[in-house]
């Protein structure tokens, strides 16, 4: 069957999809996919796989892919990053009979259109492409039309420059995306301020592309293709029977039910040190389970009249849509150029803390990663690191491993025996008289060749 180009894959393979789920590291697994498909997504990609990985691990491409798709989960277009165009080929090679498209993350620009281009000739799918755009309208369309003339056969422009990227990323520019969309004669994507369906037959009305493509609004709302904001815990349990049947990483569960009831856990705090340290997927949905019950009692108690606290649209156990600060908001100009970890700590949400120590005084409230009261270690004479304090050497466990294997000598404060070992090998090789040096034979004497042959031609 001759490989389908332009807006004829688009119609025909893709079947003409206008609601597209984004390509989302360890969240657009399989198990999502379906629910999002079961709630008005058209299409779906994969998270996005690196092409070198892919192409020397074999469980890599297991777990990722192969054991990742069946045949409810299409169509489907599976994204890869990749700097060497030789590399890529290679992936997509081996990904292209589990899915209908190879799509290129072109985070990277280095010898974008050779990548393009030798994908494009050597694959029986069609090449797509997702990129973002430069502040000039100009520049990203003249960056759409090389990729469009490399072999391109769909492009999905996210409105946001590289530099807009985090809560503080301000709205995508429709501009960009509409100007793109008029120059190119192949299919467009557009990608940002996608809150809910109204926004998405806005978008496709304001700028003519063919379909539009949602990451956090579908992460908040797997329904938002619907039209609906359902109750939380329907699409969570939904989702826990999915994953029942189609198993993913506890991490990727996780990650998705923090989405989902992310309002609710502002309000029954402990729950979300729960969710955090559970250990296995029923462990997790009965946190879940947990927060359903706190919401329908906190439904019950709802006075007649009651408005959504804060500015939420709706009340924190019903799906919300993902906002993002405004451009105003969320800009440099109006947060004096500080970045979003400065002003956290001037507003003292996080004691000056990274999300990762975030996480762990999550688990274990009373943690503390204050410097002073860390204890103080003497350090290795050699490398600086902290050294054992029975080692017989005074250094750290690498630096005594090889000075004693070098010296056959004996650390018990690091657990090194040379010399013991090497001396309990000799006597043992004592003990051996078939590994002592062979004994020439006398002639004539018992077991002597002569005195054998002798006997036997007797």
């Amino acid at each position: 069957m001759p490989k389908l180009q332009g807006f004829e894959f688009w119609s025909r393979t893709l079947g003409g999809a206008r609601h597209v789920v984004a390509p989302m590291v360890d969240q657009s697994e399989l198990a999502w996919r379906l629910l999002s498909r079961r709630h008005g997504a058209q299409l779906c990609y994969t998270p996005m796989l690196h092409a070198q990985v892919f192409v020397r691990d074999a469980n890599y491409r297991k777990e990722n892919l192969y054991c990742d798709v069946c045949p409810e989960d299409r169509p489907l277009i599976v994204q890869f990053c990749a700097n060497d165009p030789e590399v890529f080929v290679q992936a997509a090679l081996l990904a292209q009979d589990y899915c209908d498209a190879i799509d290129l993350n072109l985070g990277c620009p280095q010898m974008i259109a050779k990548r393009v281009l030798l994908a494009h000739e050597k694959l029986s799918v069609p090449v797509t492409c997702k990129i973002r755009v430069f502040p000039e309208i100009d520049k990203t369309v003249r960056y759409a039309q090389m990729l469009e003339n490399a072999g391109c056969q769909l492009l999905t422009v996210h409105g946001r420059t590289k530099e807009q990227k985090g809560p503080l990323s301000g709205a995508a520019s429709w501009e960009h995306i509409k100007a793109v969309r008029k120059a190119v004669t192949i299919p467009v994507f557009a990608n940002g301020n996608i809150q809910c369906l109204q926004d998405v037959e806005r978008c496709i009305q304001d700028t003519g592309v063919q379909g539009v493509m949602s990451a956090e609004g579908n992460l908040h709302n797997p329904a938002l293709f619907e039209g609906r904001s359902p109750a939380v815990w329907e699409l969570a349990e939904e989702y826990l029977d999915i994953v029942r049947q189609h198993p993913c990483p506890l991490s990727c569960v996780r990650a998705h039910l923090f989405k989902l009831w992310h309002h609710t856990l502002q309000v029954h705090q402990r729950l979300r040190e729960e969710l955090a340290k559970a250990k296995t997927l029923e462990g997790v949905a009965a946190v879940s389970q947990a927060l359903k019950l706190r919401c329908q009692e906190d439904m019950a108690r709802q006075e007649e009249g009651a408005q959504p606290a804060g500015d939420l649209p709706f009340f924190h156990w019903i799906c919300q849509p993902c906002i993002r600060p405004g451009p105003r908001e969320g800009s440099k100009e109006n947060s004096g150029g500080r970045s979003k970890r400065a002003l956290e700590e001037e507003e003292g949400n996080t004691d000056g803390l990274s999300k990762n120590k975030q996480k762990k005084r999550l688990r274990n409230p009373h943690k503390t990663f204050d410097p002073s009261l860390k204890p103080k270690y003497a350090k290795c004479d050699q490398c600086g690191n902290p050294k054992g304090n029975r080692c017989v050497f005074s250094l750290c466990r690498g630096c005594c491993k090889k000075r004693a294997f070098k010296e056959t000598a004996d650390c018990p404060g690091h657990g090194l025996l040379f010399k013991t070992k090497l001396e309990k090998s000799l006597a043992w090789k004592g003990t051996q008289p078939g590994l002592q040096e062979p004994q020439k034979a006398e002639p004539g004497a018992p077991g002597g060749f002569p005195e054998v042959m002798g006997s036997a031609l007797a």
